[in-house]
């Protein structure tokens, strides 16, 4: 995740020291104090789900599938989380809430030491469901709107499905509980961006995460979707001039991007072309101390049948089952060739990205694009935006970041 509040606007944030290693310099609680070493797990709890979403990159059913991890298999799999140093764990799905045991997973996590968060469609969400996620020790709720009413309710495939979600973020709110809005844009809900984020300013919610399409699960057949590379970027510029605007009237919203690590030099040239050079070089320090693309390294996922991904958006390709070695034992294992070449991807990155003078804060971006799409694990990512000027110069763009 890219923070636009806290690069742009100095927004003071939870995950400050677990990004940045910057907890000394925020104000607010932190996640942890020092940049993570280990990764956030998402968890993957069912591949059972009430909607269906075109864009799911668990490709999830409405019927429940057969090898779910039991409670027990469950807790035992936290234990192990726990042990290793995981200082986050992201309870999705499918749709986590069609789990009964998803309140007793939410408390064991909390008890040993875990973070336990959120995915979820909100659509089951009600005033006494979240006041027993709050009890449990649930720390955060992301809930998703992928645009206004009449092009959300087609994404989920369910007439309905955003007046429900709406009323999930009002229960969340009123519980107590910490509330996000989680949006995926492609062409087809691009012109509800604005709406969108004024629905959260609406309704109180005070935190957004703006998700570029990944080409995982039902995602991969939506590439001809996606946004053109020029639209991806006026998108981003739009987030991030909205999030300037609502600070500037005093409104702190916390606005992330996620999914696609041109974002992180998308920002440097942002900062530089509009605000300064000097808030430019700021963003530019964070983002290396943020180290670029996660995949395998910093972000896990673990599917409801125990097998572990390199990303939750990766479900093609397993590293291993946590049914048959602890999930510290697959990750660690220097012997699978594809997590040791994700490690030294610079060194393997070609064609634009070879050459890239902000190779060390984007790390190439998705790798899954890149094979979705070129069938070639090191090549660009197809959703790359940055114009050639701007990533092979080796002075300051003079560029409209626009």
């Amino acid at each position: 995740m890219i923070s636009i509040s806290k690069l742009l606007c100095e927004l003071d944030a939870e995950g400050d020291g677990l990004r940045y290693d910057a907890a000394s310099e925020s104000s607010k609680p932190q996640i942890t104090q020092d940049k993570q070493r280990r990764p956030v797990v998402v968890w993957n709890l069912t591949k059972q789900c009430n909607l269906y979403c075109s864009h799911c990159y668990a490709a999830a059913d409405t019927e429940t599938a057969p090898g779910e991890l039991s409670t027990a298999e469950g807790k035992r799999l936290l234990d192990d989380l726990a042990d290793y140093g995981v200082p986050v764990v992201l309870f999705s799905g499918g749709e986590p809430l069609v789990r009964d045991d998803l309140f007793e997973l939410v408390r064991y996590a909390d008890e040993r030491g875990i973070r336990p968060v959120l995915s979820t469609n909100g659509t089951l969400i009600t005033p006494e469901k979240a006041e027993q996620l709050r009890d449990a020790g649930l720390k955060y709720a992301g809930i998703s709107v992928d645009g206004l009413p009449e092009r959300n309710d087609a994404f989920r495939g369910k007439d309905g499905a955003f007046d429900a979600a709406v009323r999930g973020i009002r229960a969340c709110l009123d519980a107590g509980l910490k509330t996000g809005l989680r949006y995926t844009i492609t062409e087809a809900n691009a012109d509800d961006l604005r709406g969108v984020v004024d629905l959260l300013h609406e309704e109180g919610v005070n935190r957004f995460c703006f998700y570029h399409l990944d080409y995982g699960g039902r995602g991969a057949d939506l590439v001809d979707v996606d946004l053109s590379p020029r639209a991806k970027r006026a998108a981003v510029k739009q987030l991030c001039d909205l999030t300037r605007e609502y600070h500037e009237q005093g409104e702190s919203i916390e606005t992330l991007l996620v999914g696609n690590y041109a974002d992180a030099a998308y920002l440097v040239e942002y900062a530089r072309r509009f605000i300064g050079e000097d808030t430019a070089e700021r963003v530019n320090d964070y983002l290396q101390r943020n180290g670029g693309d996660p995949t395998g390294e910093r972000v896990a996922d673990i599917d409801y049948q125990g097998n572990v991904h390199l990303t939750q958006f990766w479900q093609g390709y397993s590293l291993g089952n946590v049914r048959d070695r602890q999930f510290s034992a697959i990750w660690e294992d220097d012997s699978n060739p594809l997590l040791r070449r994700l490690s030294e991807r610079t060194e393997h990155l070609n064609g634009r990205c070879a050459d890239c003078r902000y190779q060390d804060i984007c790390r190439g971006a998705s790798r899954l694009r890149a094979l979705t799409v070129n069938d070639d694990l090191f090549a660009p990512d197809p959703q790359c935006y940055l114009r050639d000027e701007e990533i092979t110069t080796s002075s300051p763009s003079e560029m409209s970041a626009d």
